[in-house]
């Protein structure tokens, strides 16, 4: 089994080994995860994609080395933004590590997170995140999303349709998550309520606003089928694989002597796991078949570790998906 050749090999490997505490570790992820999407090179697209290091101020590897390991020595304050973990959502988690990251990189300063808008008493939806660039004033609307999306061999449209990447509850899909990012969340800085709301925050800076998007996360693709990157993929962007449970003995098999893996938890999902919490396949097999033995089951996330890489798992019920999601029509 050949791992992707992604982030998760290039860096990920020194900052688990590196980095203990498992929020430093996902605020490193968050760094240096590519989005999924790349937006911006598409025709007609007007939106860049996450704020990169150098926009941050930690553009120089020493420096953002650093900065982590500050973190790492003297963590209260990253657990004090975050709160306890434990039963987070994940959505939730990430929006999170991105409110303390634009409050305390050297180069940005958080403006406002989850700026609600209304309309005659209605909420009509959120901004996630504003902030400015301490070195240009112009004020920016950032919207966040994280994603793990598994690859359907057979679906809706074409090989590269963005509707047969599908999450594991199989209750969204990148299509649907592009078409409501764009079309939704990013116009909405735009309507008269919304720059109502903006004014008390930026004055007459509220015209100049930039907007960006961030959707970091992996994309799965299934273990036997070959499959082409949806389209849009960034060239980036980190992938894994998935497969069926019944699956599952014949791909363990093929694994070299002495492979580990771990079982990963919501919300971290993101940043591979510390090595001290890799067990041998042997000791992690009555819990996978424990967990599959029971119906409709959500997917289980792993990751692996053999002959010096990583690489990232879906192991899906045989039932999976029972549904898909529609991808978003035209209008």
């Amino acid at each position: 089994m050949k791992p992707c050749q992604t982030l998760d090999q290039r860096d990920a490997m020194a900052l688990a080994g590196h980095y203990r505490h498992p929020l430093v570790r996902d605020l490193a992820w968050l760094c240096l995860a590519p989005d999924l999407l790349a937006l911006s090179e598409t025709p007609g697209a007007t939106c860049p994609g996450r704020p990169g290091l150098e926009e941050l101020g930690l553009g120089d590897p020493d420096r953002l080395g650093a900065w982590l390991e500050g973190w790492e020595a003297e963590p209260g304050a990253l657990e004090a933004a975050l709160g306890d973990p434990r039963g987070l959502r994940l959505g939730l988690y990430h929006e999170r590590l991105w409110q303390f990251l634009l409050a305390r990189a050297p180069n940005t300063e958080l403006l406002a997170h989850n700026l609600a808008i209304h309309r005659q008493g209605r909420t009509l939806g959120e901004l996630d995140l504003l902030y400015r660039r301490r070195d240009d004033p112009r004020p920016v609307h950032l919207e966040v999303a994280i994603k793990f999306y598994l690859g359907l061999p057979e679906g809706p449209g074409p090989q590269t349709h963005q509707g047969r990447w599908v999450g594991p509850g199989c209750v969204d899909s990148l299509a649907n998550k592009r078409e409501h990012l764009v079309r939704h969340q990013l116009p909405m800085a735009q309507r008269p309520e919304a720059r109502e709301a903006l004014a008390p925050l930026l004055g007459e800076a509220t015209g100049d606003l930039e907007q960006r998007l961030a959707i970091p996360g992996v994309l799965f693709y299934p273990w036997r089928d070959s499959l082409p990157p949806p389209r849009e993929a960034s060239p980036t962007h980190l992938c894994g694989l998935w497969l069926p449970w019944r699956e599952w003995p014949t791909l363990r098999d093929t694994l070299p002597s002495g492979a580990l893996a771990s079982r990963l938890h919501k919300p971290h999902w993101m940043a591979l796991p510390d090595p001290d919490q890799l067990v041998p396949l042997a000791t992690i097999q009555p819990h996978l078949a424990a967990h599959f033995a029971r119906p409709a089951v959500m997917p289980q996330p792993l990751a692996l570790y053999h002959q010096g890489a990583w690489q990232r798992l879906f192991i899906v019920g045989d039932d999976w998906p029972r549904k898909l999601p529609l991808p978003p029509f035209p209008p």
